[in-house]
């Protein structure tokens, strides 16, 4: 499957369930492609996100890193708020950074919609 469009990226240790998926996706690339102002991965592990703020974003986004960390315990959230930007920092281990590489590549593309 294409890791833009499928979700067979997803590794077995998710515990999210299968059908709930394409949901929590499209909540990501939602947030993505409307809020998302850069992205640098200047480490492997690592990808870091800036997010224009804004009414409700950074409650959204803590409630999606919520989420999120509750079913793939393999990533690493940190949110950093400033005042009109927040950064997202996400790490994972070396046994997940194929899952990192799908996360900034389909982060990337939500980008170039905008």
């Amino acid at each position: 499957m294409n890791a833009m469009t499928g979700l067979a990226w997803v590794p077995q240790s998710c515990t999210l369930p299968t059908e709930e998926r394409p949901l929590r996706v499209a909540e990501w690339d939602a947030l993505f492609s409307e809020r998302l102002t850069s992205l640098s991965r200047a480490e492997p592990l690592h990808l870091r996100l800036d997010l224009a703020g804004g009414e409700g974003v950074l409650e959204r986004l803590r409630d999606l890193v919520e989420r999120e960390s509750g079913c793939c315990s393999f990533f690493t959230f940190t949110t950093t708020a400033g005042q009109d930007l927040i950064r997202l920092d996400i790490s994972v281990d070396q046994a997940h950074e194929a899952v990192l590489d799908v996360l900034a590549a389909r982060t990337a593309a939500a980008q170039e919609q905008r």
